[in-house]
């Protein structure tokens, strides 16, 4: 038995111990008392730094606490692998092909993982990349595309001439492309969308259903989904070739309009600018495409925009009124077109002011006389209508409604419920991505892959050009196939799917990840799911989760699964961060866990993590922090080597006698301390005190030890101490309770005995502290008696010395005591 403590040692045998035997292993049978554990998977990009690891700690810590209080836990783990920097790291070193610098990255940070004890079901792991597991992600395309939630339509995208390739938003910095600094074109390009508005409803209400969400979360999902009430108005274009339709909250407002803009993105531009405006509206379209597309529609930025030479009318007044394109405006929102009323939206109102375009006031308030001449910011509160023909003298709320109603029988508007989310763009002209199981056909058009040809599978056989274009445009035995419905010439779709296709759906695969001929066991994944935890990083609060509610409930929908949310609960950890700023390559702040493991041990490491701050809270990394857990983990294994020979033996009595204070006032302790740890891990993961509890009973037990002969030792009290410290320690430091288990004499692994009980009895305090304040102040505290009465703790304050001390000579007034908390001696 190794009487130093020698963490690296103790935790390659445990963690080799645990693989050999399969110690995490769950099968799907064993549900009836079952717990889905489960932390985002990762993008596999390089190595993992101590940031990284907190959620897995964090996962671990609950799962291995779940299994001690008898639930059958899923805990898998598996890597998010298609993507960009894996295609980019192939186009920029020339001589790694995606997959393999994924799979490279894949292995290292799984060996990292296996370092750092977590528990996770590795049988179970899935790659996104794998044809075993994107042949279902298709499926799954193809049950949305079959089901009218996937189709095609044109929409702008990030184009660089130079590289004749599209750009994702993070390639185009300062409006150019990252690569060879070309001026980015916006361009119009047929992409695929899944229809996630058709369920935008239900994804906002179902909100309610998730009390164990973080409300920050819900209401950034709710704030996305941005659901609002208003008019649909059509306005002719005086060509009378089509008409705009636009949205809006304020019809009350519609007899204010003086122009109308269009988002620059929006395809509408194209349509409407007139040869004599065309070279004019292309300079500005230039232009905006270098600027950031949130910045330039924030409030304060400066409004622009230019004329298309088009008019529209407005169906109330019968108006022309001239069409603009605005860098205000937002393609994603609404229809990407709006009817401008400066007198009453600022955005507006700076707009006509730059470009002298009339200004029409037809909301007053009741309590001030508005003029156009005098107006200095727009008018947006409430008021009466004027200049509103029959609606005039209105109260605005009540014109709302009225016009609304007016516009329907006129057939020119309609009430709409209008949300903000808009459909998901899944299109990416990229090769390492799921390929969009579609091919088309001259003489059949868009047709679908049949199920029993998936997967359609990526070529391995691709060469990157320095541009970035995506090598299956260019890829003949990809692109050019046959037809599955007329067995003619036919072209392969050669966008692949957003990877966060992959990771919408991720969790159900882990119940059946072996399955060949169907992506999941309905029986099993109901069995299974939701998940019970879903441990994250808050920056996936709206996408990934959006994308995952979604898809959830079109497979309800379908009757593929019985559960229309996904996750049950969700915790968002907090960041660590070093030198004050979020940990990074770029900015040498990182931490190596295989540095701190070597120096300190995975136990000193997963301990500090938890112990630094409450988990949802950012906090700050510090050296001394990790030495001083080291530190606390030697006591704990010198304190067992000094006691474990005395008590290796001895029978676990259910009751032994406690011979005098200090063993009661022990026992005591060790039972709050259960107690308050199990409340912290059961309420809201308050894995710090929990710590810091475990650091005090340590002190308490090295006190008794200390304070006392050992040939009077309670060995019984030790032994029950001893074990149930070790217990309530193993889900943060297992490797260390592993190996003092064992030296126990015990046999099974420590996470597979029952978590500590609380002995009700042993709670219950013999004495209590008083706090005694003369005159409102405290000046000393006493303890008595638990049994005493209120006259007797009264005496003894009034006999303690330093209570004399304050009242000698003085007259005293009265005496208030509050029951077992506090007395207040009142003197003249």
């Amino acid at each position: 038995m190794e009487k130093t403590y020698n963490p690296q040692e103790i935790e390659r045998k445990w963690q080799r111990n645990w693989q050999e035997k399969d110690a995490f292993k769950v099968s799907n049978e064993e549900y009836q008392k079952k717990y889905y554990d489960l932390v985002m998977f990762p993008y596999p990009s390089g190595t993992l730094h101590v940031g990284h690891v907190k959620n897995y700690v964090i996962g671990d810590v609950i799962a291995r606490y779940k299994r001690m209080r008898g639930y059958s836990v899923m805990h898998p783990f598996g890597f998010d692998a298609f993507g960009l920097p894996a295609e980019n790291a192939a186009i920029e070193k020339g001589n790694i092909h995606p997959e393999d610098w994924t799979m490279q990255n894949i292995n290292i940070i799984r060996n990292q993982i296996k370092k750092l004890g977590i528990s996770y079901n590795w049988e179970r792991e899935v790659i996104t990349c794998k044809e075993d597991y994107y042949k279902w992600t298709q499926w799954i395309f193809l049950q949305l595309y079959k089901n009218g939630l996937a189709y095609k339509k044109k929409a702008p995208v990030n184009w660089c001439p130079n590289c004749k390739t599209v750009l994702a938003n993070e390639q185009v910095v300062n409006g150019r492309c990252e690569r060879c600094g070309t001026v980015v074109e916006i361009k119009q390009l047929e992409q695929w969308y899944f229809k996630i508005t058709d369920y935008a409803e239900k994804l906002l209400n179902d909100l309610e259903k998730l009390n164990g969400w973080p409300e920050n979360v819900k209401t950034m999902q709710k704030n996305w989904i941005g659901k609002s009430v208003g008019a649909e108005v059509e306005f002719k274009l005086d060509n009378g070739k089509g008409s705009l339709r636009v949205f809006t909250t304020r019809p009350d407002t519609l007899w204010g309009v003086t122009f109308m803009a269009l988002a620059p993105e929006s395809p509408l531009v194209e349509e409407l600018t007139t040869p004599e405006y065309s070279e004019k509206v292309n300079q500005f379209l230039q232009k905006v495409s270098l600027q950031d597309r949130f910045k330039r529609t924030a409030e304060g930025a400066e409004k622009e925009g230019v004329f298309t030479g088009s008019y529209a009318i407005n169906p109330v007044n019968g108006e022309k009124i001239p069409v603009y394109v605005a860098n205000y405006i937002l393609y994603e929102y609404g229809t990407g077109a709006i009817m401008a009323v400066p007198a009453h939206d600022q955005r507006d109102f700076e707009f006509a002011k730059k470009y002298d375009l009339p200004i029409r006031i037809v909301i007053m308030p009741e309590d001030e006389e508005l003029t156009e001449e005098i107006l200095e910011k727009a008018y947006v509160g409430e008021g009466v209508l004027v200049n509103s023909e029959e609606f005039t003298g209105l109260n605005n709320q009540t014109a709302i409604k009225k016009i609304s109603q007016w516009l329907e029988d006129k057939k020119v508007g309609k009430v709409v419920t209008q949300y903000k989310l808009r459909d998901w763009l899944i299109s990416r002209q990229r090769y390492w991505g799921a390929p969009i199981p579609i091919v088309y056909c001259e003489k059949c058009g868009v047709v679908p892959v049949p199920e029993n040809d998936l997967p359609v599978k990526l070529p391995r056989d691709v060469e990157f050009e320095p541009t970035g274009k995506s090598p299956l445009i260019d890829h003949p035995d990809f692109k050019e196939t046959t037809c599955p419905k007329c067995g003619g010439k036919a072209k392969r779709e050669v966008d692949t799917m957003d990877t966060f296709v992959d990771s919408s759906w991720y969790y159900i695969r882990y119940v059946n990840p072996k399955l060949e001929d169907k992506p999941f066991n309905k029986e099993d994944v109901d069995n299974w799911l939701p998940v019970d935890q879903y441990i994250g990083g808050v920056e996936h609060a709206i996408l990934h989760l959006l994308y995952s509610r979604f898809i959830t409930k079109v497979l309800k929908d379908l009757d593929y699964v019985s559960f229309d949310e996904p996750f049950k609960n969700l915790f968002t950890q907090g960041m660590i961060y070093r030198n004050g700023a979020k940990m990074s390559k770029s900015k040498g702040n990182v931490v190596s866990p295989e540095e701190m493991i070597e120096k300190y041990g995975t136990d000193a490491l997963r301990t500090y993590i938890l112990f630094m701050a409450p988990p949802e809270r950012d906090a700050e990394w510090n050296d001394s922090g990790i030495e001083g857990t080291y530190r606390f983990l030697n006591k704990v294994w010198n304190t067992y080597m000094k006691i474990q020979e005395k008590i290796i033996h001895l029978e676990n009595k259910p009751k032994y006698p406690l011979k005098n204070k200090s063993e009661k006032d022990l026992r005591r302790k060790l039972h709050q301390t259960i107690e308050k740890i199990t409340s912290d891990i059961e309420g809201n993961f308050q894995f710090n005190t929990a710590v810091s509890s475990l650091m005090e009973l340590l002190n308490e037990l090295n006190s008794y030890l200390n304070n006392t002969d050992d040939k009077d030792w309670n060995l019984n009290l030790l032994k029950e101490f001893s074990e149930d410290f070790v217990l309530m320690l193993s889900p943060i430091a297992p490797h260390i309770s592993e190996e003092l288990w064992k030296n126990f004499g015990k046999d099974d692994f420590i996470f597979k005995a029952s978590w500590p009980e609380i002995d009700k009895n042993a709670l219950k305090a013999e004495e209590i502290t008083i706090a005694v304040q003369i005159n409102g102040k405290l000046r000393t505290q006493i303890t008595v008696d638990v049994s005493l009465n209120e006259e007797e703790v009264k005496s003894y304050a009034l006999e303690d010395d330093k209570v004399q001390k304050y009242i000698s000579g003085k007259k005293i007034e009265k005496i208030i005591y509050v029951p077992k908390k506090i007395i207040n001696i009142v003197v003249k």
